[in-house]
C-alpha cells in the first residue's frame, strides 16, 4: 500500500477513504486497551507473552507491541461468546468466540480493578444481540460464517460485494431474517436454502445477472416486496408472477423488458405496486392486476396502455408515445394522472369521471381542447395542460376547488371571463407563451375575494390596458410581465399591490417605474432589464430588497440614499451606455455581494479584432435558491490571436467547482493546444479534473466548454468551433435560423449508453434515477469517490463555422428543461445586444417555472462576408520614383467588421508601431520596392475557396521605414522626400497599407505626375495596389479621399490584419511565411538601429502647450499646411484613388 501511495492520485484517495491517522485511543471504537501477559488457547502448550491488547467495538484484537499497528493482528469476534474468570491464576480472564471453531485468549491484568473493568465492558459485548448487519461494500464474495451463529439477525445487508451464488453459504441458518439486500453483486439465481426464510418479507436483487423471476420466490410466502432492478429481464411473465401470490410489491426498472405475457386469463389479486421505468416495451395489458393500486412506466416506448381501474389510485406515463390510455372500469379511486410527454390528442373520457381526481398533467401533448368536465371538475386541484395547442378554454359556471393551473405554450387569445371570480382557491396561474390580449376581471363588485398569489404571464401580448386588473388580485406575491408592450405601469395600481415580493417587468417598453413602488414594503426582487428606463426607481429605500437588476436599459444617473438596505445583496447595472458612477457611488455600493457593471472597453487591438467577429453576453439568476452555483467562462480574445473561448459551469448544489473551473480552464486548454493538435479538448477536461484536487473528490460539476479556433493550418478554413462538454451543459447553434445541438447530455434518462454502462459497473441508481443517490449525471468533473460509475471524459464535437451562423447559445440543464432548442433560437436571434439575449433567456426559463439557479450564455457571431480579408486584388509594385493607382469600384467594406478603420490623431507613433504594422530594419527599408508586378498566392479564408497555386516570388506587403542618418525623415537610397512623412529631427516611421479589392473590368489610368513611374504597363487588368497612407501622422484627419466618404471610421485600433499574429515585438503581421517580414527581420544580425531602436513617443495623453509669444508663427504655419493639403487634393482629383480595404499590415 505505502507503494502505491506514492502515486499522488492514489495516495488522495486512500486519505479521503481512510481518513488522517490518529492513535489508537482516539478511535470512537477503542473501549479498552493496553499491553498486557497473554496465552493463546485453553491447554497451556502456548507461552505467556506481552501483546497490545485492544477491546475494539465488539472484537478482541491481540496485535504485537512493537508493531502493534503494522504487524499481524488476531481479531477475536466476541459476540455470542464467553468471558469467564481463571481460578488458577490471579486476575486473569478468559476471552472465548462463538462458534464451533472457537478459539480463547487468557490476558493477565496486573491489577484488580483493571481486570473488573475488563471483565463488565467484554460481558457487555458478549450479551448483545445484533438485529441489524451492514456488510454493504467489503468486497465479499461469500456470506461470513459468524453470521450463521447469529440467531437474532433481522436485518442483513450484502449490497455492492462480489457474491456469487456458490458464495451464499448456510443461509437457511437465519431463520429470523426479514430484510435481505444482495443488490450490487453477480447472481444469476438463489440456492435453494433460501427457501426455508419463512419470515422474509423483503428481498433486494437488483443489479445482478438475473434473466427472469426467481421461482425460488415462490416458496418464501412471506414475501411482500421484490427488487429486481437492473438486471436482463426481457419479457415480463405475468404467469409467474400469479403463482407469487403473496408478492404486493414487484420494482423491474433499467431491465430490458419488451413484452408482457400470459398464458391465462387469471387475475392478480395480490400485486399493488409495479415500477417498469426505462425499460423498452412498446404496448402494456396489465389489465390482469385487478388490485394494482400504483403504476410506473415512465421513459419506455409505449404506444397504448391497457389496466384495470378497480384499486388504481395513481398512474405515472409520463415520456412514452402513447395516443390511447385505456382503463376499465372507471378508476373511482384514482387521484393522481401524470400523462405529460406524450402523443395524446385528447383526454380520455374515464379522466373526465374520475371523482377522486386531485392531479391531472398532460403537457406536452396534442390536445386541441380541453373537455368542460375536467375543467369542472369538483375534485380537481392541480391542472398542467402546458406546451399543447388549446386555442379556447371552456366557460366555467360553477365554483371549482382549482389550486394550481398551468397553461403556459399554447394558443391562447384569452381566459375564461368567470375564471377568477369562479375559481376563487386559484393561487397559481402560469398562462406564459400565448397571445393573451387581455386579462379578466377578478371581481363583480367593490371587494375582491381572489386568492391568486403567483400570476406568470411572460411572453405575450398583454398592454397598459391590464394592468388594473392586477389590481383585483390585492394577495399577489409574485408578478411575472416580461416580454410584453407594456409602455408605463400607473403609480396608483402598483401601490395597491403591498403583498408584492417578486416583480419582473423586463423585455418592455417601460420608461419609469413608479415611485409607489416604494409601498411594497415585502418587494425582495426587482428585474426591469431591457426596458428604456432612465430614471433609477426608488427601491434602494425597501427593507427588503435583495436582487436588482436593471440591465440593458438608458439609466445616466443613480439617486441613492445615504445607507443602502442591509439586505441587498446583488445590483446589475450593466448594459447601461451612458450611466456614470462616481468614485463616492462606488464606494457606496461597495459593501453589496455583487455588482455588476459595464466594464470600460479595452484599447487593444485584440480586443477590437475579434469583436469584429463575435461579441458575447451572460446572465446567471439564482432562482429560489440562496446561492448561485452556476459559473461561465468567456474570453472573445483567446491566444494572442483571433479566438475565443467560452464555457458555461453548473455545480448543482456546489459553487466551489464551478468556480475552480472558471478560473482555470483556460489556461487549461491554452497549455494542452500548445501540446496537442487533435486531443486537446479531451485532455483539458481531464486535467483540470485532476487539478480540481481534494475539492474534486465529493463535489462534482457539468461543464461544457467551446473553442472557436483559427485554422492557419487548413487554408480552405477560417474558423472552427470545438465543443466538449460533461454532465447536462448544453451548447447549441444557430445556423440559418435553425437550432443546431452540439453537445451530448450525460444523464440516466437521456442516455441510454451511460445507463447501460453504469448499470453493468454494478453502480447503485435509486428510484429517483440518481447514482448512488448523489446525481443523474454519468460524467463530471470531479466526484472522484463514484468512480467508474461517473466519469470525466468529455463529448468532442468539432464543427467549421459558416456564414450561416448567426447565434451560440450555452446553457446549464435549468436553462434546457424549460426552453426547447428551436425556442430559445426564435426568442434571441433578433436581438443584437447578445447581454439582452442572454437576459432574455433565463427570464423565460424562471416565468416558465424554474425555481433552481440558470445560467444562459449568448454569443453573437459575425461570420460574414464583411468580415472576409482574402486578398482577391492583384498588387502593383511600381519603382522607387512612385506609385501606380487604379481606378476600380469594389464593394464596401461594413465599417462595423473593423477591417475598414482609422487611427485617432491621439495615438502616439510608438503606440501606432507596436500594435500595428509589420517592421522592418534598415537594412530591408528599400528592398522589394524596386521592379514591376511581383506575383504571389491569394490569400483566402473560408468564404471563398482557394484558386490553384501560381508562381509567388517575395515580396514586402508593408514597411515601416526608419532611418537614423538624416534629419529630414529621408531614407538613405532615396532622393526625394516621401509624400505623408513628417519629420520631427529624429526618427521617422511610414506606415504602409496594402488594399486589396476584386473587379470585372478594371480600367488602369495613368497615375498622376507626382506618381508617375517608369515601370511599364502591366498587361493583365487586375493588380495589386500599393497605397501608402498617413495614419499617424499630426493631421490624422486628412484620409484617402474614396474611403473617407463610405468607410470613416473615428479613432478605432482595429486595423491590425485579420489573419495576424502578435509576436514577441508587439507587431502584426499575416500568417504567411512569404508576408512575414517579422520574422525575416529577426533572423538577420541585430544592430542598435532602425525601427527596434526607436526612442520613446509622447504619451497621447499628453497635450501640446504653444507658449504665448509663439502662437501667431504657429497659426500661419498651419494655416499654410492646410492650404498646401488642399491644393494638393485638386490636383488629384482627376484620379480618384480606389476604396480600400484598410488592413494595417
Amino acid at each position: 500500500m505505502q507503494e502505491e501511495a506514492a502515486n499522488s492520485d492514489l495516495s488522495c484517495m486512500i486519505r479521503f477513504y481512510s481518513e488522517k491517522p490518529c492513535q489508537v485511543e482516539q478511535l470512537d471504537r477503542i473501549l479498552l486497551s493496553g499491553v498486557y501477559n497473554v496465552r493463546k488457547g485453553k491447554t497451556q502448550l502456548h507461552k505467556w507473552a506481552e501483546r497490545s491488547v485492544t477491546l475494539c467495538g465488539t472484537c478482541l484484537i491481540v496485535s504485537s507491541v512493537k508493531d502493534s499497528h503494522v504487524g499481524k493482528m488476531h481479531i477475536l469476534p466476541l459476540i455470542g461468546g464467553k468471558v469467564e474468570e481463571m481460578k488458577r491464576r490471579q486476575y486473569t480472564l478468559a476471552f472465548t468466540s462463538a462458534g464451533a471453531q472457537a478459539q480463547t485468549y487468557h490476558i493477565s491484568f496486573e491489577t484488580l480493578a483493571e481486570c473488573q473493568r475488563w471483565h463488565r465492558q467484554a460481558s457487555t459485548i458478549v450479551s448483545m444481540r445484533f438485529s441489524m448487519v451492514d456488510l454493504s461494500c467489503y468486497s465479499l464474495e461469500e456470506v461470513p460464517e459468524h453470521l450463521f451463529y447469529s440467531q437474532d439477525i433481522t436485518y442483513l445487508n450484502l449490497r455492492h460485494n462480489f457474491m456469487r451464488t456458490s458464495g451464499a453459504g448456510s443461509l437457511d441458518s437465519l431463520c429470523s431474517l426479514q430484510t435481505f439486500w444482495l443488490d450490487g453483486n453477480f447472481l444469476t439465481f438463489l440456492p435453494e436454502e433460501m427457501g426455508n426464510l419463512q419470515q422474509l418479507n423483503c428481498l433486494g436483487l437488483s443489479f445482478n445477472n438475473f434473466c427472469e423471476l426467481p421461482a425460488i420466490c415462490e416458496k418464501l410466502v412471506t414475501l411482500d416486496k421484490l427488487a429486481l432492478a437492473g438486471n436482463l429481464l426481457e419479457t415480463l411473465d405475468l404467469t409467474v408472477l400469479n403463482r407469487m401470490s403473496h408478492i404486493k410489491s414487484v420494482d423491474l426498472r433499467l431491465n430490458n423488458l419488451k413484452r408482457a405475457t400470459a398464458d391465462t386469463l387469471e387475475g392478480n389479486k395480490s400485486v399493488a405496486y409495479m415500477d417498469l421505468r426505462d425499460n423498452q416495451m412498446t404496448d402494456l395489458d396489465l389489465s390482469s392486476l385487478v388490485s394494482l393500486e400504483q403504476l410506473h412506466c415512465e421513459r419506455n416506448k409505449l404506444r397504448e396502455l391497457t389496466l384495470s381501474g378497480f384499486s388504481l389510485r395513481a398512474l405515472y406515463a409520463n415520456s412514452n408515445c402513447l395516443t390511447a390510455v385505456n382503463i376499465y372500469p372507471v378508476p373511482g379511486l384514482l387521484t393522481c394522472l401524470e400523462l405529460s410527454h406524450n402523443q395524446l390528442q385528447c383526454v380520455p373520457d374515464w379522466a373526465c369521471e374520475a371523482k377522486k381526481l386531485e392531479f391531472l398533467d398532460v403537457s406536452y401533448n396534442l390536445l386541441l381542447e380541453l373537455p368542460s368536465r375536467i375543467l369542472r371538475s369538483l375534485s380537481l386541484r392541480k391542472l398542467m395542460v402546458g406546451h399543447n395547442r388549446l386555442q379556447s378554454l371552456p366557460p366555467l359556471l360553477e365554483h371549482i376547488p382549482l389550486e394550481v393551473l398551468d397553461l403556459q405554450h399554447n394558443l391562447l387569445t384569452k381566459l375564461p371571463e368567470t375564471l377568477f371570480v369562479k375559481a376563487l382557491n386559484l393561487r397559481y396561474l402560469n398562462a406564459s407563451a400565448n397571445n393573451l390580449e387581455s386579462l379578466p376581471s377578478a371581481c363583480t363588485g367593490e371587494e375582491s375575494l381572489s386568492m391568486l398569489q403567483l400570476l406568470y404571464l411572460t411572453n405575450n401580448n398583454l398592454t397598459d390596458q391590464c394592468i388594473p386588473v392586477l389590481v383585483g388580485h390585492p394577495n399577489l406575491r409574485v408578478l411575472h410581465l416580461a416580454n410584453n408592450n407594456l409602455q408605463t405601469f400607473p403609480a396608483s395600481k402598483l401601490s395597491k399591490l403591498e403583498h408584492l415580493e417578486e416583480l419582473n417587468l423586463s423585455g418592455n417598453k417601460l420608461k419609469t417605474i413608479p415611485t409607489t413602488v416604494a409601498n411594497c414594503k415585502l418587494l425582495h426582487t426587482l428585474i426591469a432589464h431591457s426596458n428604456e428606463i432612465s430614471i433609477f426607481p426608488e427601491i434602494l429605500h425597501l427593507p427588503r430588497i435583495q436582487f436588482v437588476d436593471l440591465s440593458c436599459n438608458e439609466l445616466t444617473e443613480i439617486l441613492i440614499p445615504e445607507a443602502l438596505p442591509g439586505a441587498l445583496q446583488e445590483l446589475d447595472l450593466s448594459g447601461n451606455t451612458n450611466l456614470v458612477l462616481e468614485h463616492k457611488t462606488l464606494d457606496i455600493f461597495s459593501h453589496i455581494t455583487t455588482l455588476k457593471i459595464d466594464a470600460k472597453p479595452s484599447l487593444t487591438a485584440d480586443s477590437a479584432l475579434t469583436s469584429a467577429f463575435w461579441s458575447h453576453g451572460v446572465a446567471e439568476m439564482a432562482g429560489q435558491r440562496n446561492k448561485l452555483c452556476v459559473s461561465s467562462l468567456a474570453l472573445g480574445s483567446f491566444a494572442e490571436g483571433v479566438e475565443a473561448v467560452y464555457g458555461m459551469f453548473d455545480g448543482d448544489k456546489n459553487e466551489e467547482l464551478p468556480r475552480l473551473l472558471q478560473c482555470t480552464m483556460a489556461d487549461v486548454l491554452l497549455e494542452e493546444v500548445q501540446q496537442s493538435d487533435t486531443m486537446f479538448m479531451s485532455n483539458t477536461f481531464l486535467v483540470s479534473h485532476r487539478k480540481l484536487g481534494m475539492a474534486g473528490q465529493k463535489l462534482g460539476s457539468s461543464a461544457v466548454l467551446c473553442y472557436i479556433r483559427n485554422e492557419v493550418a487548413d487554408p480552405a478554413s477560417n474558423f472552427s468551433l470545438m465543443v466538449a462538454n460533461v454532465g447536462t451543459c448544453q451548447a447549441v447553434l444557430c445556423r440559418s435560423g435553425k437550432a443546431l445541438p452540439l453537445s451530448k447530455v450525460f444523464s440516466l434518462e437521456q442516455c441510454s449508453e451511460e445507463a447501460r454502462r453504469v448499470k453493468e459497473q454494478k453502480a447503485i441508481i435509486t428510484e429517483d434515477n440518481k447514482v448512488n443517490g448523489v446525481t443523474c449525471c454519468t460524467r463530471m468533473l470531479g466526484c472522484t469517490y463514484l468512480h467508474p460509475w461517473i466519469l470525466p471524459k468529455p463529448h468532442v464535437n468539432s464543427i467549421p463555422l459558416t456564414v450561416q451562423d448567426e447565434l451560440l447559445l450555452l446553457g446549464n440543464k435549468a436553462l434546457w428543461e424549460h426552453l426547447s432548442y428551436a425556442e430559445a433560437v426564435s426568442a434571441v436571434r433578433h436581438l443584437h445586444d447578445p447581454l439582452a439575449a442572454a437576459k432574455k433567456l433565463c427570464t423565460l426559463a424562471q416565468s416558465y417555472g424554474c425555481q433552481d439557479n440558470v445560467g444562459a450564455m449568448v454569443v453573437c457571431l459575425n461570420i460574414s462576408e464583411d468580415n472576409c480579408t482574402c486578398e482577391m486584388h492583384s498588387l502593383t509594385l511600381t519603382g522607387p520614383g512612385g506609385f501606380s493607382s487604379t481606378t476600380t469600384k469594389p464593394a464596401t467594406p461594413s465599417c462595423s467588421s473593423g477591417i475598414a478603420s482609422e487611427f485617432s490623431s491621439e495615438l502616439s507613433a510608438s503606440e501606432v508601431s507596436s500594435e500595428v504594422g509589420s517592421t522592418a530594419s534598415d537594412e530591408h527599408s528599400a528592398v522589394g520596392l524596386d521592379g514591376s508586378l511581383l506575383s504571389r498566392q491569394e490569400r483566402r479564408c473560408s468564404l471563398h475557396p482557394v484558386p490553384p497555386p501560381s508562381i509567388f516570388q517575395r515580396q514586402p506587403s508593408s514597411a515601416t521605414f526608419s532611418s537614423n542618418q538624416s534629419d529630414n525623415g529621408l531614407d538613405s537610397d532615396d532622393e526625394q522626400p516621401v509624400e505623408g512623412v513628417m519629420t520631427n529631427g529624429s526618427k521617422v516611421e511610414v506606415e504602409v497599407d496594402i488594399h486589396c479589392c476584386k473587379g470585372k473590368g478594371l480600367e488602369l489610368e495613368h497615375p498622376a505626375a507626382e506618381y508617375s513611374s517608369s515601370t511599364p504597363r502591366p498587361e493583365d487588368e487586375s493588380g495589386l495596389v500599393l497605397i501608402i497612407r498617413r495614419q499617424n501622422s499630426v493631421n490624422s484627419n486628412t484620409v484617402q479621399r474614396g474611403v473617407k466618404e463610405k468607410c470613416e471610421l473615428q479613432k478605432s485600433l482595429s486595423t491590425c490584419c485579420l489573419y495576424g499574429k502578435k509576436l514577441s515585438n508587439g507587431s502584426i503581421v499575416p500568417l504567411e511565411e512569404s508576408l512575414n517580414l517579422i520574422e525575416v527581420a529577426t533572423e538577420a544580425p541585430k544592430k542598435k538601429t532602425g525601427y527596434f531602436a526607436a526612442p520613446s513617443q509622447m504619451e497621447p495623453d499628453d497635450q501640446f502647450v504653444v507658449p504665448p509669444d509663439l502662437e501667431e508663427e504657429v497659426k500661419e504655419q498651419m494655416k499654410q499646411h492646410q492650404e498646401d493639403g488642399a491644393d494638393h487634393e485638386l490636383k488629384e482629383h482627376a484620379a480618384p484613388l480606389p476604396e480600400e480595404f484598410d488592413t494595417a499590415l
